[in-house]
Parts: structure tokens; C-alpha cells; sequence
């Protein structure tokens, strides 16, 4: 029963963790690009702060991996929410205090190390769980962004006021604090032997590992179906401000955006474990065509609401069943290495979406820029088909 009951602990630690990183995440989504127009010297760089949390993002990852692997889960996140979390809110904070823009970039990178690090809060959640529980284990991680889609826009407006001298500041400051009710949970994580790396184990080459079929879907769903949401969800502010949709309206869009992606955790493992990893993803990739349909069906406010929850719901299966999918193709000894590479590739390809947004929607037009998405779903379709009837014979026989 001991470990049984330590297992639940270490999942809901890993849960509430999650939750209290992505209202800083979202809030920064919400924020930064607004108090970026405020302290930028140039309008057009208004949501740099934005882009510099995802650099942070794609620079830290790989290394954050890599530093796990060696000193264990445990210090690697009370690391990510120290740096990360505690100094760029409290960065962040100095900087709308001080009307620096440049040292509030800084701060959002800081926050993007933050993020570097507690994306592997959902692999801790696998290295932690028995393989009867470790696909349920992810999804309950992911689903605390269910509560974050409330307190994330909640926490960039509400707390907007909280230091009277400090207009839009209160937010950061939030981020901080909740930061360090991190810190004190993650200490609590007790990750078993059999989760953290083992001295002397064997490690294959990366290049091994990345020639498993099930590494390249794994890989290819989460980069994909991670690049194309975020394309899409950066790029509906801007095409329903354009259709004169009020803000408030978008507001609700990307409210109910984000509980498509996170909500269905609840369930996602479950399906996975009753159903398998390639059908939940070739279901993802038929949401996310389901997304560009209904965009290209109109564009009234119910078109962009059904269109974004399938957005997000695809996202989800594509990017959980990846997860699930990478658990089975490392060892503990291998790790670090395999899950550093799948989020520097996923997190590269994040960042470059969230860039090509606003230009794509320029030249193309909302319309045209969803459907430009199509031959990535359909590479992904595509690559789920084969592994499911090509790979997995093979690497059965191969046994």
C-alpha cells in the first residue's frame, strides 16, 4: 500500500504544481504583449516579451533535461520555479516598476525557463507511476491546466491593481508568490528509485533511439499538434479584432480554448489505455481538420468557439498520447536525453508558430492560413497509419 499511496501523492503534487505554473504561463499570454505596448520604444515590438518566454522556453529545455537526469526531479523543479518562476516574476515586476522594457524581456525569459523545466512535470508523473497508471498519470498533470484557464486571465486582470503603485504589475507579483507554494510542494516530491537515473546504466546512442519508429510519431505528433495550435490560438485575437468581434468575446474564446485543451485530460488516459496511443492520436489529427473546416465555414462568433475547442482538444490528444507514446521508448538511463530532445524539437517548432502567426494571417487571411495547416495534420495522419500497421510488426519480430 506504501507505494501505492506514495504514488498518488507524487501525482498530486505534480498536478497542483502544474496548475500554479500555467497561470503564469496564461497570464503571460494574456499580459505581457499589453504591458509590453506600454514600455516598448517601438509598437511593433509590443509582444517581444511573449517571444523572449518562449526563447526561454526552447533554450532551457534540453539542459533542464539534461540537469535532471543528474541531480533527480525533485531539485530540477525547485531549480525552474527558483530562477525561473520566483526571479522573473519578481523581474517582471521590477521591470513595469522601473519602466524598463528591455529588463521586462528579461523577466519573461526567465518565466520561459520557468516553463523549460515544468513541462517535464508530466514525465515525472510517468517516471513516478506504475505502468498500469502512467498514461492516467499524464493526463491528470495536464488537466491542471482546467483550473488555470480560470485563475490565468483572472490573475491578469484582477490582480492588475494589487500595488497601487505599480499599474499592471500585481500579476508578476502573483507569479512569484505562487512560485514559492511550488517550491514548497515540489520538496514533497518523492520520486521512487526506479524513477530517477541510475548510475552505471547502460544508454544507447540518441541516434538508436531516434530511428525507433515510436520515438519519430511520438515526436511528430507533440511538435505538430503543439505548432499548430499555437499558431492558430496566437493568430484568433487578432482575426476576430479584425472582424470587430469586441475583446471581451475574445476573452471568452480563449477561455473556452483552453479548457478544450486541458479538460479533457481528465479522460485522455483513460482512452488511451482502452483504445491505444494511435488511435487517440489519428483522432487528434481528425479534430485539428475538423478545426480548419469549421473556420473555413464562416466567421461568426459560434464558428470561432467550435473551431478553437476543437483546436484544443486535438492538441490535447496529440500531445498527451505523444507523451505516453515517449514513455516506452527510453530507459531511466536514457531519460534525459530522449525527453530533452523531444521538447527542444516540440518548443522550436512552438516558437517558430508563434512568430509566423501574425504574418501568415496578414498575407494569407484567416481562411487560408487554417487551411495551410492541413499538409502538417495529414503528415501526422499519415505517420500514426504507419506505425500502427508497418512498425510495430517490425519491431515485434525484431524482439
Amino acid at each position: 500500500m506504501e507505494p501505492a499511496r506514495r504514488e498518488k501523492q507524487n501525482v498530486v503534487i505534480l498536478v497542483i504544481s502544474q496548475m500554479l505554473f500555467m497561470v503564469a504561463s496564461i497570464t503571460v499570454m494574456t499580459l505581457s504583449g499589453v504591458v509590453g505596448q506600454h514600455l516598448s520604444p517601438d509598437p511593433g515590438l509590443a509582444t517581444l516579451p511573449i517571444a523572449m518566454m518562449m526563447l526561454g522556453t526552447v533554450a532551457s529545455t534540453l539542459p533542464a533535461s539534461l540537469y535532471m537526469k543528474r541531480v533527480g526531479r525533485r531539485r530540477g523543479f525547485i531549480t525552474g520555479a527558483s530562477l525561473g518562476g520566483v526571479v522573473g516574476g519578481l523581474l517582471s515586476f521590477a521591470a513595469i516598476a522601473l519602466g524598463s522594457f528591455w529588463l521586462f524581456c528579461a523577466g519573461n525569459l526567465m518565466l520561459g525557463l520557468y516553463q523549460g523545466f515544468a513541462m517535464y512535470y508530466r514525465f515525472a508523473a510517468a517516471d513516478a507511476a506504475s505502468p498500469a497508471f502512467r498514461s492516467r498519470a499524464i493526463s491528470f498533470v495536464m488537466a491542471g491546466g482546467v483550473a488555470a484557464a480560470f485563475l490565468g486571465p483572472w490573475n491578469a486582470s484582477a490582480a492588475t491593481d494589487l500595488v497601487a503603485a505599480v499599474p499592471d504589475g500585481g500579476p508578476y507579483l502573483v507569479i512569484a508568490i505562487l512560485a514559492l507554494l511550488a517550491i514548497g510542494l515540489l520538496s514533497q516530491l518523492r520520486i521512487p528509485p526506479s524513477g530517477e537515473p541510475q548510475p552505471g546504466e547502460a544508454s544507447r546512442p540518441m541516434a538508436t533511439i531516434a530511428a525507433r519508429p515510436s520515438f519519430r510519431v511520438a515526436v511528430l505528433a507533440g511538435a505538430v499538434g503543439y505548432a499548430i495550435m499555437v499558431l492558430v490560438m496566437t493568430a484568433t485575437p487578432l482575426a476576430m479584432r479584425a472582424r470587430g468581434f469586441e475583446m471581451s468575446q475574445v476573452a471568452l474564446i480563449m477561455q473556452w480554448h483552453v479548457l478544450g485543451m486541458f479538460a479533457p485530460s481528465f479522460f485522455t488516459g483513460g482512452l488511451i489505455a482502452r483504445f491505444g496511443v494511435p488511435r487517440i492520436l489519428l483522432a487528434g489529427t481528425l479534430l485539428l481538420t475538423g478545426t480548419v473546416v469549421v473556420a473555413n465555414l464562416g466567421a461568426s462568433l459560434a464558428h470561432f468557439w467550435v473551431a478553437l475547442v476543437l483546436l484544443g482538444i486535438g492538441w490535447n490528444f496529440l500531445f498527451v498520447g505523444g507523451s505516453a507514446l515517449l514513455s516506452t521508448v527510453h530507459s531511466e538511463a536514457e531519460r534525459g536525453k530522449v525527453q530533452g530532445v523531444n521538447d527542444l524539437i516540440i518548443f522550436s517548432l512552438v516558437a517558430l508558430g508563434s512568430l509566423m502567426a501574425g504574418a501568415m494571417l496578414h498575407h494569407l487571411g484567416w481562411e487560408a492560413l487554417n487551411l495551410a495547416m492541413l499538409p502538417a495534420i495529414l503528415l501526422v495522419m499519415l505517420a500514426t497509419l504507419w506505425l500502427g500497421l508497418v512498425a510495430k510488426p517490425q519491431e515485434a519480430g525484431s524482439s
